[in-house]
């Protein structure tokens, strides 16, 4: 079965992507161009992610802070690798009311610079250091193709940015973010990820090292799912910011940044989701039991109030449908929902003193004893998570393929996913599987190389993975 006003995946993927954003009410277009209007079911989904990595972050020992959103030209100027890398999809003001701005200003594409400024004044000791601040907050970046959560002009997202005494402390936390990241991906949205470093021409302007997490869609493309990135020393000696150390000598600080957005919701969409409508991973569903009267409210009310006393009481999210629509319409709309379970609570089931339990993921029916309600919600919410990673994993790993020679590589970009070369590291054949394949360099990763580099028969220096990307 399908939803007729939703297109099937496997005929166009990317109008059933759209289709499903509108008709499960995530997303909404309007007259500004580029950008979505995050309607409440969709903003709910975000909340929930912002909600959990933001309790990991503080775990970790971040603060949040925030910072302005219009960055002076003459500030984004002072890196010089970071406003070249940016310098296409920055979105000018030069206008305040009716008149013109000595300097104008750029809305944030990220704020490296901003936070800059800040440390320059405020970290003056090896005492102040290390400075462990996020910041959730929009971006803005004038992007020429859009599409809802994936790609727009104006974003929600969160960005850290950290300063630390050594080079050492920085790396461990580009690296410690990053497995945040990975863990909350896997964890949580039921995302199969892989996790490695840019090459130098992927890399975030004016980073030393990027680091990615890169995650597999239903239909072979990748989606680079968050970032982490050492900056080393590069921004701070631009700026002038320098401590001094335990001997009482000026140093200049390390620094990271690291980021991850909306995007993350087209992600679990385009993985988990069907022609049916949205699958929701439980632990980030807004609404995780929608239950369902059907029949005489006088035998089926006071069951509903017992279960949703008990839903409460072990923190489960719910919702009843008590609108005035038919069942099987409510079936329906529960599935382009993508809410977890379903809980038909009908008369004629209670006379044998039963309810009806559905799973959203495979849509298997269960019918059990009206005492074994919650522990049954219970144990599937916990299974479901479980199977909802595990089916895409083995999805994900069966378009995971291992090119040895050019020969083996040619088959395989005929074929939708990942491949997995040995690779000399060299600009030069980086570009030449873009033009001649239309794929890019997802990561390299660390794994032992074991032969020459297909493209150009060079000794290889890495293994990497190659793909199309969103």
């Amino acid at each position: 079965m399908k939803n007729k006003e939703i297109t099937s995946r496997d005929v166009d993927f990317a109008t059933w992507y759209t289709d499903l954003c509108k008709k499960a009410d995530l997303i909404d277009y309007s007259s500004v161009k580029g950008s979505m209007i995050i309607r409440p079911y969709g903003y709910a989904i975000w909340e929930n992610i912002q909600k959990i990595l933001d309790s990991m972050f503080k775990e970790t020992g971040h603060e949040n802070i925030q910072m302005p959103m219009f960055i002076p030209e003459s500030l984004l100027n002072v890196e010089k690798d970071h406003v070249k890398g940016f310098a296409p999809e920055v979105a000018w003001v030069t206008h305040g009311g009716e008149n013109k701005l000595e300097e104008r200003v750029c809305i944030r594409p990220t704020s490296e610079t901003l936070f800059c400024e800040h440390y320059k004044k405020i970290i003056k000791s090896y005492r102040d250091l290390p400075k462990l601040y996020n910041q959730w907050c929009t971006i803005v970046r004038w992007e020429k193709t859009t599409r809802p959560f994936l790609r727009s002009r104006e974003i929600l997202w969160q960005e850290g940015h950290t300063m630390h005494e050594t080079k050492e402390e920085a790396v461990e936390e580009t690296l410690r973010m990053l497995k945040i990241y990975e863990k909350f991906q896997k964890e949580y949205l039921a995302l199969p990820v892989i996790t490695g470093r840019k090459t130098e021409k992927e890399k975030f302007a004016g980073a030393v090292n990027t680091y990615t997490i890169e995650a597999m869609m239903y239909d072979g493309v990748a989606l680079q799912n968050g970032t982490s990135h050492y900056l080393g020393q590069g921004f701070a000696k631009a700026f002038g910011i320098e401590f001094l150390n335990k001997e009482n000598k000026l140093e200049t600080p390390y620094q990271t940044s690291w980021g991850a957005s909306t995007r993350m919701i087209g992600g679990v969409i385009m993985t988990h989701s069907d022609d049916l409508g949205l699958v929701l991973p439980p632990l980030i569903a807004p609404i995780q039991v929608v239950i369902i009267p059907i029949g005489n409210e006088e035998i089926v009310n006071p069951v509903i109030a017992d279960l949703t006393k008990l839903l409460k009481e072990e923190n489960i999210s719910y919702k009843v449908d008590n609108s005035n629509k038919t069942p099987g319409f409510k079936f329906a709309e529960a599935e382009v929902k993508g809410y977890p379970i379903r809980v038909e609570v009908g008369a004629r089931d209670l006379e044998n003193n039963n309810v009806t339990i559905v799973r959203r993921d495979t849509l298997e029916k269960n019918v059990v004893k009206k005492e074994e309600i919650i522990n049954t919600i219970l144990s599937t919410l916990k299974t479901m998570q479980t199977d909802m990673y595990n089916k895409a994993l083995k999805r994900r790993d069966s378009m995971l393929y291992n090119a040895k020679d050019i020969e083996e590589f040619e088959k395989y970009t005929k074929m939708p996913g990942f491949i997995k070369t040995n690779w000399c590291g060299s600009r030069d054949c980086e570009d030449k599987v873009k033009e001649k394949y239309g794929l890019s360099s997802r990561c390299i990763i660390d794994e032992k190389v074991d032969g020459k580099c297909p493209f150009c028969n060079k000794d290889a220096k890495y293994k990497i993975y190659w793909g199309k990307q969103y």
